[in-house]
């Protein structure tokens, strides 16, 4: 007996957000990301280069006559930029705040940043993950013109991008990773006016075809103990935490028992939230409260590349 067809299904949202670029919380929000600007500078000069491929001949034929061979194989690069590293360890955070302020700075209008949501995963239904794939790119693709640019972020990569010879995957998941290659090439020939950003927690299950594809390749780690000590500096200020203080807080998060150090994550989404919670309604936050909540809350696991 056929079974029925269900109508007037909702059809699956394929992005969680979509900002028009420059957008204003996103540039507050750069700013209390810890080490955002020596990274954006370490970058800054070849996802520039990546958002502009396209002026690329123009520019060899005012400095070389356009005689310049390498200008060529530059201008072939694929638009796929990779961040790699442990979890909450601020990749898609630094990903959103790096296109940001690449689009402030080139003044281009209505740049449109396009976060792709897991939902494209599909329900298991046969070509349906391929299929919400090509529409994510389509639409990405279509938003683009002519002194447009489009940014696509896929956050958690590894789950849509992991490698086809790998033991147990899946067909449809063979068939993704082929609808995710294509997409990228697809993109090149847009001259750089969308590029995409693929973070990912074990860069060593992603597809080697999409590493090799990586114009741009950067590690995350987690913090160092002068890290945490900047940050909890910053964030908590108006307690007037003594250096002993904070001191005592870094040490806590270091490693101990066999548990990886502390994330970014792990300080702002876990132990601030839990502190508060201590302090509010009744009383000012204390360093008493963070010390108690430190000493018996556990870090996020390390993810293992593999």
């Amino acid at each position: 007996m056929n079974q029925p067809v269900l109508m007037n299904q909702p059809a699956v949202k394929v992005f969680d957000a979509e900002l028009v670029l420059p957008h204003e919380p996103l540039t507050k929000k750069e700013k209390t990301l810890l080490g955002f600007e020596d990274r954006y500078q370490r970058v800054h000069s070849q996802l520039r280069l990546l958002l502009n491929l396209g002026e690329l001949g123009a520019w060899n034929k005012k400095h070389f006559g356009g005689k310049l061979a390498i200008c060529d194989l530059v201008a072939e690069q694929y638009p796929l930029v990779i961040f790699h590293g442990d979890v909450g360890t601020g990749k898609t955070a630094t990903a959103e705040c790096l296109a940001n302020r690449l689009i402030a700075e080139s003044r281009t209008e209505d740049s449109i940043l396009f976060k792709l949501s897991n939902r494209v995963r599909g329900s298991g239904k046969v070509g349906e993950m391929g299929s919400l794939l090509s529409e994510a790119f389509a639409r990405v693709a279509q938003s683009a013109g002519k002194g447009r640019r489009a940014i696509l972020i896929i956050d958690e990569g590894d789950s849509l991008a992991a490698a086809r010879s790998q033991a147990h995957s899946h067909h449809e998941d063979k068939v993704a990773v082929n609808t995710l290659i294509q997409g990228v090439d697809d993109l090149r020939r847009f001259g750089g006016r969308v590029v995409v950003f693929l973070c990912t927690n074990r860069m060593a299950v992603v597809d080697p075809a999409l590493q090799r594809r990586a114009a741009i390749v950067e590690e995350f780690r987690r913090p160092t103990a002068e890290e945490r000590r900047q940050l909890l500096k910053m964030d908590l200020g108006a307690m007037n935490l003594s250096e002993a203080q904070i001191g005592h807080l870094v040490t806590a998060m270091e490693t101990r028992g066999g548990q990886p150090p502390w994330t970014f994550s792990d300080i702002r989404t876990r132990l601030y939230p839990a502190a508060l919670a201590l302090a509010y309604p009744d009383k000012p936050l204390q360093f008493e409260h963070l010390r108690s909540v430190v000493s018996t809350m556990k870090p996020s696991p390390a993810v293992l590349d593999q």
